[in-house]
C-alpha cells in the first residue's frame, strides 16, 4: 500500500475495487486523440479506473474518504456493464495496518453513487439485510448529496441506491457548505459531479493537499476544461477545478486521487507542472 505523508497527516491507499468505463464518457467532449495520450484504452475504448478509499490519520484520529465498491452489491449485469474486476478488499486492507472497520472514526463522503457509496454497508452474517459495515464512525456528506440520495431524481436513481444509505442514516451528519472536520482539514460543496458534490482540503503550514474526488477523477483531468459525460453539472466542474487549481498552485499542493489507474498523488508548482508523485504499485 502506498502512503503519503503531508504535514500531520498520513494518507494510505485502500483496496477499494476497480472497474472499467468508456473512456469517451470519462472524458466528455474532449476527442480520444488528446485524451487517450494521457490516459490509455483497452480494444474496447474502455480505460481502467480504481475505486480505493484513503485512509487518513490525523491528530489521534482515523478517517476514511470514500469507501470503494463495496462487495455483493452489484449484478450480473452491472459488474459486466462498469467493466468490474475486481470488488473491494478494504477489510483486509485495514488488516495489514492492524486496524478493522471498527477503528475507523470518521468517514468522509465526497458524493454518494455507487462506487463511493457501496462500502458504507455489507450483508449482515445473520441474514440477506444490509448493515453498517463502519459502525462506530461519524459520516459526513453535504446535506444536497443525503438528500438526493434519499430521494433520486429519474437520472440519478440509477446511481443512489437504498441499500447504501438506510442502514447508514443515524450516523449521518450533513454541512451545507464547508466543514471542519478537525484543525486545517475541510470538506468543501462544490457541486458539478453531482448536486452535492464535495471536495477535501488539508492545509498544515505549508504543506496542502487537495482531493478533487469526481472534479478530477485521474491524473489526465487537470485540464480544467476537461469534465466527464457523467457530471451532471459540467460547467459547475469546469469552474471550480479551475477555482481549486490556481490555489493548490499556488500552495504547491499535492493532489490526492481515487479513481486513478496509474497515479496516488501528484504535487504541482505554481505553473501547474508536476514536480513530484506517487505512482500506483502494480
Amino acid at each position: 500500500m502506498e502512503r503519503l505523508e503531508i504535514g500531520r497527516a498520513t494518507l494510505t491507499w485502500l483496496n477499494g475495487g476497480v472497474n472499467h468505463l468508456d473512456g469517451g464518457a470519462m472524458f466528455g467532449v474532449v476527442p480520444k486523440a488528446l485524451w487517450s495520450k494521457k490516459y490509455p484504452a483497452n480494444e474496447k475504448n474502455q480505460i481502467e479506473l480504481r475505486t480505493d478509499p484513503l485512509l487518513l490519520e490525523i491528530d489521534g484520529k482515523t478517517i476514511l474518504i470514500d469507501t470503494g465498491i463495496g462487495n455483493s452489491k452489484l449484478t450480473d449485469k452491472q459488474i459486466r456493464n462498469f467493466g468490474v474486476t475486481e470488488e473491494s478488499e478494504v477489510d483486509i486492507s485495514l488488516q495489514q495496518l492492524n486496524l478493522t472497520p471498527d477503528d475507523i472514526d470518521i468517514v468522509l463522503m465526497t458524493h454518494l453513487h455507487f462506487d463511493h457509496a457501496c462500502g458504507l454497508t455489507k450483508k449482515s452474517n445473520s441474514n440477506e439485510d444490509y448493515i453498517s459495515t463502519f459502525k462506530n464512525a461519524i459520516i459526513y456528506t453535504t446535506d444536497v448529496e443525503w438528500n438526493e440520495m434519499r430521494s433520486p431524481n429519474i437520472r440519478s436513481v440509477n446511481t443512489y441506491w437504498e441499500k447504501n444509505w438506510k442502514p447508514i442514516e443515524h450516523q449521518v451528519q450533513t454541512f451545507r457548505d464547508e466543514l471542519e472536520v478537525v484543525e486545517g482539514l475541510k470538506m468543501y460543496h462544490t457541486g458539478g459531479h453531482s448536486d452535492g458534490h464535495a471536495i477535501i482540503v488539508f492545509e498544515d503550514d505549508d504543506a496542502c493537499f487537495i482531493h478533487m474526488a469526481d472534479i478530477m477523477p485521474t491524473n489526465a483531468h487537470q485540464n480544467k476544461l476537461w469534465a466527464m459525460a457523467y457530471d451532471d453539472y459540467p460547467v459547475t466542474s469546469v469552474h471550480e477545478k479551475e477555482k481549486w487549481m490556481e490555489y493548490g498552485y499556488k500552495r504547491k499542493a499535492w493532489y490526492t486521487f481515487y479513481h486513478d489507474a496509474y497515479y496516488r498523488a501528484i504535487q504541482y508548482n505554481e505553473s501547474g507542472e508536476r514536480i513530484n508523485s506517487i505512482e500506483r504499485e502494480r
